[in-house]
């Protein structure tokens, strides 16, 4: 099994903070083989009765992950519009971008969550003041 290692930054939708944790090993491997818009146990990243979906991410060399293509390899897409990864300068311009598939490997650096569904304890009392919100 791979010994997985990245960052998670879980959004909080009603106070609009974002906290940022490492996880290893055990934690890490949770996330592995899931694909963006699944639901994870919160208690990976120390937010114990919390449920967080999957909303993004990015590899080590900064490329995202795009929900609509199946599997965690590479592509190069052409893309017209504003998306994951891609900002348009101007009408009718398209642009071929590399992207990683929606699917969680230890090849991703970084993977974004948001709670939707909240535990009996607060984050902050979970959290006792380990990790700071960015702001």
């Amino acid at each position: 099994m791979a010994m997985a290692e990245f960052q998670v930054v879980v959004g909080d939708p009603d106070t609009g903070e974002s906290y940022q944790f490492e996880v290893a090993d055990a934690d890490a491997n949770r996330f592995l083989g899931r694909s963006l818009g699944e639901e994870v146990d919160g208690g990976a990243v120390g937010l114990d009765g919390y449920t967080l979906r999957l909303t993004g991410g990015s590899d080590a060399a900064g490329r995202p992950l795009k929900a609509s293509l199946p599997g965690p390899s590479l592509r190069e897409v052409l893309v017209a519009e504003r998306t994951v990864g891609y900002r348009p300068t101007g009408d009718g311009v398209r642009r071929r971008v590399t992207v990683r598939g929606s699917e969680i490997t230890d090849e991703v650096a970084q993977v974004n969550a948001a709670i939707v569904e909240r535990g009996s304890t607060d984050v902050a009392d979970l959290l006792g003041g380990e990790d700071e919100a960015d702001e």
